[in-house]
């Protein structure tokens, strides 16, 4: 074995107290694991830095109409709001590994094709005749339908209808953020060719297929294979194997129901679909209606009700915290 000893840098002949070595070990860029650090290394339960938050349709609505008048496909790619949860030094992100948006297009409009790292899809609020052509397949975007974007895929929007078509994006950016496999490129041609007209894919689900699902699940009226329903009413997950890091659930409550208290570990985006009623996440209170959106971070103590019959998405990183064995539920009194 060598000997190293007098290999040694002269730095550490020299210490002769602990601050004195903090001191020398900071010039190497290390730090004493030992020591207090901000924010800690560890914390005793699941908690995120953003805050619960909540986006209100009749608000953004008519935001998007005015972006309509003054902006243009050529000045905005993607005539899109993004929805910053309201935390110092955030710029983007809607929970920690989620992002969301409002969108809007035009009767007449094309949003150019591109692709990139990260998983995205549609939640559509309002539209007749729009359509998200998905490598290469065209698919409706019809009120209800949830479109998908597997990161990779190049996808690009239209409009043939008549009336400005609304919808919400989610995507898994500030992940790939945090993890870097950042790509994106934009379609050499600006659009795609040779395009196939597609009802039924993978990628899409159609809002009267999801409505048909429901009601199976209702008749059914099973609770025990539906572990969701005393939290968050009747529940469908949609199974999207092509969006490794985001789960999409539909829940519906009737008029009148009101759910148990739990915290999970898991963020996640809600948005409402039918309905309204009211979510308690953390130590607040939010009066949801049609279009809404809100965000529920990590480990919050969530509630919910339906004053009206409802149908709420939710889109959650709960896939990825189950794949890496971090996911945990707890129903609390």
């Amino acid at each position: 074995m060598n000997d190293t000893t007098n290999a040694a840098p002269a730095f550490c002949a020299k210490v002769d107290s602990v601050d004195n070595l903090i001191a020398a070990i900071a010039e190497e860029n290390c730090v004493p694991g030992w020591t207090d650090h901000e924010p800690p290394l560890m914390w005793a339960a699941p908690h995120s830095a953003l805050k619960p938050a909540h986006w209100q349709y009749e608000r953004m609505r008519p935001a998007l109409v005015a972006a309509g008048r003054v902006i243009g496909t050529d000045q905005a790619e993607r005539r899109n709001f993004i929805l910053r949860n309201p935390v110092p030094g955030n710029q983007f992100a809607t929970t920690r590994t989620l992002v969301g948006a409002y969108q809007s297009i035009l009767p007449g409009e094309r949003a150019r094709s591109h692709k990139h790292a990260p998983h995205a899809l549609r939640v559509i609020l309002e539209s007749s005749g729009s359509y998200s052509v998905v490598n290469g397949m065209k698919h409706p975007m019809e009120t209800g339908d949830i479109v998908l974007t597997p990161g990779g895929h190049w996808h690009g929007h239209g409009h043939d209808g008549e009336a400005q078509a609304f919808w919400f994006d989610c995507l898994d950016i500030p992940l790939v953020h945090m993890l870097e496999p950042m790509s994106a490129r934009e379609h050499p041609d600006g659009w795609e060719h040779d395009i196939v007209e597609c009802q039924d894919s993978a990628m899409r689900f159609a809002w009267k297929d999801t409505l048909a699902r429901l009601d199976a699940l209702d008749a059914a009226g099973d609770a025990a294979a539906d572990p969701d329903r005393p939290l968050f009413g009747t529940t469908l997950t949609l199974d999207a194997p092509g969006m490794p890091t985001i789960d999409i659930k539909v829940h519906r409550m009737a008029a009148g129901w009101q759910g148990l208290p739990y915290r999970h570990n898991a963020s996640s985006i809600y948005v409402v679909l039918q309905g309204q009623g009211r979510s308690e996440i953390g130590d607040r209170s939010f009066d949801w209606k049609f279009g809404d959106v809100m965000a529920a971070p990590m480990g919050e103590r969530l509630r919910h009700r339906a004053d009206q019959a409802s149908v709420v998405v939710e889109l959650t990183d709960e896939k990825l915290m189950r794949y890496c064995r971090f996911y945990q539920r707890q129903q609390l009194s």
